[in-house]
């Protein structure tokens, strides 16, 4: 007798009850469905619009503080800046690429010339070598030019996700979401985007950010957690969102901002 096939090989008529459509989910060892529903959040989507509304007119503008003039040395500054500040990768790469700002004149200068350049960074003796390493790769397979999808830019050494996202905003003017230490946490204290994982902040910032204010909601999250929102002490009372934050770690209630007046906020 023939086997009767599993629920994920039954084909379902374009016609039949959503019910019917929905995909059969996988149980646990419990016998429990597997949670797929984001988080519940403590704000409302009026809020949520309210917070990036009070970010735009705060920076209208806002831009990386990694220096670099192509796209290939903002991959190269992203890159060294992991585990390390953007003041610091500044002052090593701005006679780096000087000397450099192309793979093969990276290539050219050599693992051990890199090293010199970066060696006040932190992990330099690694970073030299990705430098290298993403340098080869970009010539080999990509003709020295940087590639402008996430699924080949994680592909070169010493590039991950977060990397990926930020040159695909700033060198391609996608509308990405990097999550670095300063969102992470932004997403987690304000309880606004909470996730055990960057990824999992990403996709719930993802989720809730209003489509007009994507572009530039990575930069605005990410000043906000350097200067304001910081992580020993948060600094509420000049916070332009205090009112509205739901944070357990808020040091004081703040009635609203004029945020009509930019100069009263920045």
């Amino acid at each position: 007798m023939e086997k009767p096939k599993s629920p994920k090989h039954v084909k379902v008529s374009p016609l039949a009850p959503k019910a019917l459509k929905k995909p059969v989910q996988a149980k646990t060892a419990a016998g429990r469905k597997p949670a797929t529903r984001r988080p519940r959040i403590p704000y409302s989507k009026e809020e949520i619009h309210e917070i990036f509304r009070r970010f735009s007119i705060q920076r209208p503008e806002p831009k990386g503080e990694l220096e670099h003039v192509n796209p290939f040395t903002l991959v190269v500054a992203v890159a060294l800046s992991a585990q390390a500040t953007d003041a610091g990768v500044n002052k090593a790469t701005r006679a780096l690429f000087a000397a450099a700002d192309t793979p093969e004149k990276m290539l050219a200068l050599g693992e051990d010339k890199v090293r010199d350049y970066i060696k006040t960074i932190g992990l330099y003796r690694n970073k030299a070598k990705n430098v290298i390493a993403l340098s080869q790769k970009l010539v080999d397979d990509f003709g020295g030019h940087v590639p402008r999808t996430r699924e080949e830019l994680v592909t070169l050494p010493g590039v991950g996700r977060k990397t990926a996202n930020v040159v695909m905003s700033m060198a391609f003017g996608e509308p990405t979401l990097a999550v670095d230490t300063h969102v992470f946490r932004i997403g987690n204290r304000l309880r606004i985007a909470p996730g055990k994982t960057p990824d999992e902040v990403e996709a719930a910032f993802l989720a809730i950010i209003p489509e007009e204010y994507l572009f530039h909601a990575h930069h605005w999250l990410i000043l906000h957690g350097r200067y304001c929102c910081k992580a020993r002490k948060p600094e509420c009372e000049r916070c332009v969102i205090a009112d509205i934050c739901k944070s357990k770690e808020k040091t004081t209630d703040v009635p609203a901002p004029l945020v009509e007046l930019p100069e009263q906020i920045i």
